[in-house]
Order: structure tokens, then sequence, then C-alpha cells
């Protein structure tokens, strides 16, 4: 299953071309306008799925930095400032990572 499959490749590219520039990002407007806010709680858990690369149930603070590369190939990798603000949202339990539901709860709050 590819990103397309559960999201509109136009939208997507929108979303990227929106936060182009480095320390730009901001996760709750990117995941508004790739229409992930909108998706069923079963898509969001897909999405997190496809962004989690090693399939270890996690996305860690490495698959984090690359994690619009997730969303299109040729998307730029997240600066460590960016990084590191998107896994403090998200890393609820303060384990160093990002699991399924807190993944959902950051698409929840978005």
């Amino acid at each position: 299953m590819s990103m397309t499959d559960l999201l509109s490749a136009e939208d997507i590219k929108k979303a990227l071309g929106a936060f182009a520039a480095v320390d730009s990002f901001d996760h709750k407007k990117f995941f508004q306008m790739v229409g992930l806010k909108k998706k069923s709680a079963e898509d969001v858990k897909k999405v997190f799925h496809i962004l989690d690369k090693d399939k270890s149930g996690f996305i860690e603070e490495d698959e984090l930095g690359s994690i619009l590369k997730g969303f299109s190939a040729d998307a730029r990798d997240l600066s460590v400032t960016e990084t590191k603000t998107l896994l403090a949202a998200g890393d609820k339990d303060g384990d160093g990572k990002i699991g399924v539901d807190e993944f959902s709860t950051l698409v929840a709050e978005s």
C-alpha cells in the first residue's frame, strides 16, 4: 500500500510545497493539508504503518526526520529542530518514539 492509496497525490504535493523551506514544518497544518485529519482511525493507522519504515511498531527519531519522504520520495528531510519538535509533540509517554496510538492522537489534535 502506498500513501497515494490513502491520500490525494495533489494534496500531498501542495502540502510538501507549503513546507519546502527548512524549519517551516508544522505537523498540524501538514496533516490537515494532506487530508489525514479527515481520515478514519483505521486509515490513520495505515498511514502510520507506511511511515514506520523498519516495521518496529514505532516511528523513531530517525524515521521522523524523513517523515516527509514517506509522503513523497523526493521530499526533503526535516531539520534536527523540526524532528525534535515533532517528537516532543507526539511522544506522550516519553520513550523517545511514537507508537500508533500516539500518532493517532497527534493527528487528531491537528
